[in-house]
This record gives C-alpha cells, structure tokens and sequence, in this order.
C-alpha cells in the first residue's frame, strides 16, 4: 500500500502556529526517514493567500532526500507547474475541485478552465519524468454547494485520464464521506480510467475516514494519503479538520497484513516531537496509546 505523508503541506498550511523554513524542513526530513512511500512536502500557491506555504523552491533545496522516498508537490495552476517544474520532484500533484464554487474560491476560476489547465501541461510534466496526480478536491461533499453528485466526479476523473493524469486521487475535503460513497466513487473510476491508478485523501471530520480507507482498499485503492498526528485542515473549507493520522492508519494497515513501509516506531518518534511544538493539535490515538501487541509484550 503506497502511503503518501502530507503532513508537511496539509498538515501546516492551516495552522496558527507559523512554522519556520527550518522547522519545515526538519519535519520533513524527520518523515522521509520513517519511509513513507511519499512525502507531500510542500506546495507552489499564492504566498500571500496561504503563507504557511511559502518557501517551497527553497525547502527542497535543502531536504534530505533518500531512494524509495518519493518528493511531491501540490499545484493548482499552470504557474504553479512552472515553479514546480524547476525543482527537484519525482511528482506533480495537481488539484482541479468537483465543483465551480470552491474551484473559484481556491483558485478563482470555474473547473472546465482548471481542466484546461491541466492537459495544457500535462505533456510538460510527463515529459520532464515526474508523475503526474490528480487530485479531486471536494469529490465527496462540499461546503458551499453541498451534496456533489457521483456522476459529476466520474465526469471529471474521465476528462482528466484524457488529458494525461497518470493518478487519480479523491479527495474528501471536509470529511463528510461514508464507506458506502467511496466504493461507488472508486467504482466508477475503474470503469472510466482503467488501469489509472486510484487512491483517496480523507479527512477525519466525522470520523469516518478510517473506515473510509478500508473501504477504499477493498475497493482497489492503491494510495492512501494521511498527515502526522492528524494534523490538517483548509483555508478555503469552513469546519474542515484534519486528515486521518498516518501512524494510526498504518498500525490497522500493519495489524490487517498490509505492506506500507512506513516504520512505525520512529513515525510514533516524529508525532512526540510534533506534539512538544503544536501539543493540542494531535489528534492521532497510537501516539498515546503505543503499539500493540508491543505495548503487551513490554509489561
């Protein structure tokens, strides 16, 4: 199971606490040594809409990167892409909403122009060797137009396999889906996009999104993606919190027979440090409540 960390992105773009360029980095490196699949570790937004971001050309030029850790990125437009594009990143993941009104409150234009935007560079991107991700923002729910109709998002994934996405990811942006939905949806991914790689972004709002990942695996997803702690949230999304905690989706995965990589102990190591600089943010279990049957075996 490929898990993809974003904690470095999701996780602190919506923060009080501002961390620093240095404070990024250090997380960063502290989480591609846990060996995660992937790191989202930052994105090319507007600085001065989302200055928790700021900085990205140069965290990655100070990262301490390793082999079978993968360096992604989150872009939202085509100048985000060229920023992108002149860094060192193995992806490009590049977020297009299911619906107008949170397409334009996050990047002020209606989604058939982000779509546009993406197969404009889709053949740059590919070209240049890094995957290209597409991620679904709002696939399950939105805030300001409410319930999203299954057939608009499978509309979507289609217009986007043809334009190049060599991923396709739904996102839950505010945690407002169920098991039930995120079979259907991945379903029909399959039928319109096979042989494209799926996976899901899920937040934790309603407490569903553990549930949602299993639901998600049995439904062919092959990447999950999750934050530290359970850090996240949305500048653009009202009352969404923050997404599933990677140590504790990866104790039900390990305890469930699937394969992450991720190396538990020192990830647990990771959230303990986290917790001394953001220590009413955390809301992950397994850091409080330890491994098990480790924990047993210890007493």
């Amino acid at each position: 199971m490929r898990i993809c960390e974003v904690g470095p992105r999701d996780g602190l773009q919506n923060q009080d606490r501002h961390f620093s360029i240095d404070e990024r980095v250090d997380l960063i490196d502290r989480l591609i040594a846990t060996r995660p699949a992937a790191v989202e570790a930052v994105s090319f937004v507007n600085d001065r809409r989302v200055p928790r971001m700021a900085g990205a050309e140069e965290i990655l030029g100070r990262i301490a990167r390793s082999d079978g850790v993968d360096i992604a990125a989150l872009v939202m437009n085509g100048r985000g892409v060229q920023r992108a594009l002149n860094c060192d990143l193995d992806e490009i993941r590049f977020a297009v909403s299911a619906t107008d009104e949170f397409n334009l409150r996050n990047v002020n234009a209606p989604v058939s122009a982000t779509v546009e935007d993406f197969a404009a560079n889709a053949a740059a991107i590919i070209g240049a060797g890094v995957r290209l991700t597409a991620i679904i923002a709002v696939s399950f729910g939105c805030p300001f137009s409410g319930v999203v109709e299954p057939a608009a998002v499978i509309e979507l994934v289609g217009q986007l396999a043809e334009a190049g996405a060599q991923e396709i990811l739904l996102a839950d942006t505010i945690g407002c889906g169920v098991p039930n939905q995120v079979r259907e949806l991945l379903d029909g991914v399959a039928a319109v996009a096979p042989g494209i790689p799926r996976g899901v972004h899920l937040h934790n709002t309603r407490n569903t999104g553990y549930a949602n990942a299993v639901a998600a695996i049995e439904s062919g997803a092959t990447t999950l993606d999750s934050s530290v702690g359970g850090l996240g949230g949305c500048p653009f999304a009202p009352n969404a919190t923050g997404n599933i905690a990677t140590e504790d989706l990866c104790y039900l995965l390990r305890n469930s027979g699937y394969a992450t990589g991720v190396q538990l102990p020192e990830l647990l190591g990771v959230v303990d440090w986290l917790r001394s600089l953001v220590p009413d943010e955390i809301s992950g279990q397994l850091g409080q409540a330890g491994l098990f049957p480790e924990v047993a075996r210890s007493h």
